[in-house]
């Protein structure tokens, strides 16, 4: 299944760069954060396109967002979702050079 480079940016928004998922990566599983509206099957599709690699699986986690006070006034972050990527044994990203 190919997708097109358009498609691709819209599905990976960007990795997401947390102690979390600096210990899974160790697990050769990589965080991204990713479109609402995203299936596994896209996500994987992208990062096999984009990174010429293999996908062993994908998990993801709707985010909800977080209620925060500005200025007496309340309000909320947007929700947003994040796809971990598990790789096939013996492949890597390095995200420093795709960023």
């Amino acid at each position: 299944m190919s997708m097109s480079s358009e498609r691709i940016l819209e599905v990976l928004r960007a990795p997401c760069i947390s102690e979390k998922a600096a210990r899974a990566q160790e697990a050769n599983q990589y965080v991204f954060e990713v479109a609402s509206d995203a299936t596994k099957a896209d996500i994987k599709a992208a990062v096999e396109q984009l990174f010429e690699v293999t996908v062993a699986s994908v998990n993801v986690v709707n985010v909800k967002g977080k209620k925060k006070t500005f200025r007496f006034r309340a309000g909320s972050r947007g929700n947003w979702r994040k796809a971990y990527v598990k790789l096939a044994e013996g492949q890597t990203i390095d995200l420093a050079a795709k960023a």
